[in-house]
């Protein structure tokens, strides 16, 4: 029996062992599950935060571009409205030239008949 009771013995050691070993991989498993939770949880935080922030830009953005469109418009509105009056001020003169040059005209004496004495 001494026999039987040895290999007993060896097989409950080698049982030991093996819980032990079982035991230890849980734990070491159970630490990564921990780690990788908590990392988890802080990821899920940052895209919060990011999202927030993203939102923020986003809104921030389209009134900036709302903005700049505004400001192109009246940019081109006022160019434009600039170029007629720069047109406008090229036909006064030219009209006003002519104008200048027939009243010259009309002025002048045509003939010696046409002077007044001095």
């Amino acid at each position: 029996m001494t026999q039987q009771g040895a290999a007993l013995q060896t097989y409950n050691n080698e049982l030991v062992k093996c819980i032990e070993e079982l035991n230890f991989r849980r734990d070491e498993l159970n630490k990564q599950i921990q780690y990788e939770e908590e990392e988890k949880t802080r990821l899920q935080h940052d895209i919060r935060v990011l999202t927030e922030k993203l939102n923020r830009v986003s809104e921030s953005l389209d009134r900036r571009l709302a903005t700049r469109n505004e400001l192109e418009k009246t940019v081109a509105e006022t160019e434009a409205a600039y170029m007629k009056i720069l047109e406008s001020s090229q036909t006064l003169l030219s009209v006003l030239k002519k104008e200048t040059g027939n009243l010259s005209k009309a002025t002048e004496p045509r003939n010696s008949k046409d002077r007044l004495p001095l």
